[in-house]
């Protein structure tokens, strides 16, 4: 569908009522064989999109029958991925389907401001699409006209796929008002349905692997004069690895996009699941910043070469031969060809200059007086033929033409009911930016004001499409010469480029930018950059001596995470640190820096003094390590005797505890 400004002039359906439900309002897109409105369904009080189909369409009872078909089978798929099918109608022979409305933009919108865009922004566009087709795959039900304008991608960035199944039923009847469809969207026919028209779900997988190739490249991988000429360009030549058109595209996307889109069906994915399989696997091949992964590249690719091993023509060239070298053999094509008609110029209604003037200036001659009556009657029949001849020249000169009105800054609705008024006609010829003239209004007119014209003519009119205004893409996470590339897809400029620590971004990459994704800018404004430099390292401090308490509370502060195991150690006191690892040098945060804490010294068993002499007693628990605390019994007989210890012998107590014995 092709984006259209405004309601254009006389449309027959804006206003009416169909099927007594749906209020038609403005005209919000047109195509090969629909026109998109926005209308009010009045029973439900809600907006809609409605797709009626052209003029004639209905006509054909065949169509009508599989046109209802597959809208309800359409209207079955219940997916957050595919534009919603609510109801379907016949208003007087005029077909329409009443679909979900979703307000905002289509991909091709996006692939004019965003495109060539990185890889990864180009799957995740990509991923929703093929979502939506796996469950249609499941359903049983091939969709056959994917392209970007039937990619809708609401406000709150929501991308849903619509149109499913309409091709099949507008392509399998033979009206005649069907043929311009395959040839609005050759650029995106499988190769089959150009030779033999059977399609299936490896058909849709070719179009999103075009539609991925236009993505990555902003353009459609085949051209041609004519869409004849594209569509057996589809058939003869294989489309071409992205990597020619933009530097950087990874091996493994290329070779991704050449499997979708691979003339033999056999060697594309069997169905969009699979295909979305492989772009999972892409798509994580990217994340991780891979180059290159031979492993993923091969799996993509070694099937197409097996293949194309065994499949070479019979007159010796093979099928990766492209059209402009190799002319086809007998291939039948499906896309209809209507040769161009030829205009036959008009006749110019005057005569030839010279014979005018001959007629108006006759020789002169001398007549006898006796003729003079005939003199007479010659001079009358001169002037009588100038006279004829001024007045044919006025009527298909000066008559026949007007001036052109003034129609400058009014809608194109509005100049197109000015202009009927004077009986002239209109037509949207072109839209351009502005900054001056609003959107939708008329900014310039083909004659221009005041010009001759016709008085049945036709005015082209340029419409104003408001000031030209892009969107901020998203750069978080590009390398600083991925994120250049993205600005200038949609004509804006990197700004200001600082550098900053970032513990979650890679060295390299965006950390932050502003204006923010999504905002609306002029071209040529400027977008800042802010580049993370890595991790910030942080100095390890030395904390050995430090309690154990102190030490975690400073390396946690820092920013590291913190480890402890505790030991026996005679010369450290309890509590504080033997030892760090590491004790200097730099980390990055959440680091661990692990401590050794001392327990203090290990534990002496208690040796036994009962019954030594008090001298004794105090030399060997002095050896031991231990104090001693002498106390003289109640009933002391003077023989200065051990008769107790405490603690007692052969218990465990740390060095410097103090033994107490009591003397007789």
């Amino acid at each position: 569908m092709t984006e259209d400004v405004g309601t254009q002039v006389g449309d027959r359906l804006v206003g009416r009522v169909l099927d007594g439900r749906y209020r038609v309002g403005s005209r919000v897109a047109k195509g090969g064989m629909a026109t998109v409105y926005e209308a009010l369904d009045m029973r439900l009080d809600r907006i809609v999109a409605l797709k009626v189909m052209h003029l004639g369409m209905g006509d054909d009872a065949e169509f009508g029958r599989r046109f209802v078909a597959e809208a309800r089978a359409a209207a079955k798929l219940s997916h957050p991925n595919v534009v919603a099918v609510f109801d379907q109608g016949d208003d007087h022979d005029t077909l329409f389907l009443a679909m979900e409305y979703v307000p905002g933009r289509t991909l091709r919108d996006v692939i004019r401001q965003q495109s060539p865009m990185p890889p990864a922004r180009a799957l995740d566009l990509l991923a929703p699409v093929l979502s939506a087709l796996s469950a249609a795959h499941d359903a049983g039900i091939v969709h056959r006209d994917i392209k970007p304008e039937n990619v809708l991608i609401s406000n709150d960035g929501t991308i849903k796929v619509a149109d499913f199944g309409l091709a099949r039923a507008v392509t399998t009847t033979g009206n005649t008002a069907t043929q311009g469809l395959l040839m609005g969207t050759v650029s995106y026919l499988a190769p089959e349905l150009v030779t033999d028209g059977r399609a299936d779900a490896r058909s849709d997988v070719y179009s999103a692997g075009i539609l991925l190739y236009e993505l990555l490249t902003g353009r459609k991988p085949h051209t041609g004069d004519t869409p004849i000429q594209v569509a057996y360009a589809h058939v003869h030549a294989d489309v071409p690895p992205p990597s020619q058109l933009v530097q950087g595209i990874p091996p493994y996307v290329d070779a991704l996009v050449q499997r979708a889109t691979a003339r033999e069906r056999d060697l594309r994915p069997a169905d969009a699941r699979v295909f979305s399989r492989q772009v999972h696997r892409v798509r994580n091949a990217i994340e991780e910043g891979l180059p290159d992964d031979p492993e993923l590249t091969g799996d993509l690719t070694v099937p197409i070469q097996q293949m194309r091993q065994d499949n070479e023509y019979d007159d010796g060239y093979t099928r990766g031969s492209g059209y402009a070298e190799h002319q086809p053999r007998n291939d039948t094509i499906v896309v209809p060809y209507e040769p161009p008609t030829s205009r036959v110029p008009q006749q110019s209604l005057l005569r030839p200059q010279g014979a005018t003037r001959q007629a108006a200036t006759p020789p002169v001659r001398q007549v006898p007086r006796q003729s003079r009556g005939r003199g007479f009657i010659a001079l009358f029949a001169v002037l009588a033929l100038a006279l004829g001849v001024g007045s044919a020249a006025w009527f298909y000169g000066v008559h026949r033409y007007t001036e052109t009105p003034l129609l400058l800054n009014l809608t194109a609705a509005d100049a197109g009911t000015k202009a009927g008024e004077l009986g002239l006609t209109t037509n949207l010829a072109n839209q351009d930016f502005s900054e001056d003239i609003p959107k939708g209004e008329v900014m310039k007119t083909d004659p221009e004001p005041g010009a001759r014209i016709r008085k049945d003519g036709e005015i082209a009119l340029t419409v104003s499409k408001g000031p030209e205004r892009y969107r901020v893409p998203q750069l978080a996470g590009l390398d600083e010469e991925a994120a250049r590339r993205a600005l200038e897809s949609v004509k804006l400029i990197v700004g200001q480029v600082s550098q900053s620590y970032s513990e979650s971004v890679p060295t390299g990459r965006v950390i932050v930018f502003s204006p923010r994704f999504d905002s609306v800018m002029k071209p040529g404004e400027t977008v800042n950059l802010a580049i993370s430099k890595g991790k910030k390292p942080i100095a390890v401090p030395d904390l050995t001596g430090k309690s154990a308490r102190e030490a975690t509370r400073t390396l946690k502060k820092a920013g590291f995470a913190v480890g402890r195991t505790d030991q026996y150690d005679e010369k450290m006191p309890e509590g504080r640190v033997i030892s760090q690892t590491p004790s200097n040098g730099t980390l990055y945060a959440k680091d661990k820096v692990q401590l050794v804490v001392s327990k203090g010294p290990a534990l002496r068993e208690i040796p036994s003094v009962r019954s030594k002499k008090l001298a004794d007693a105090q030399r060997i628990l002095t050896a031991a390590g231990f104090q001693v605390k002498v106390v003289k019994a109640q009933f002391n007989l003077g023989l200065n005797l051990v008769a107790a210890q405490s603690p007692g012998a052969g218990t465990k107590a740390k060095p410097g505890t103090t033994i107490t014995v009591t003397v007789l």
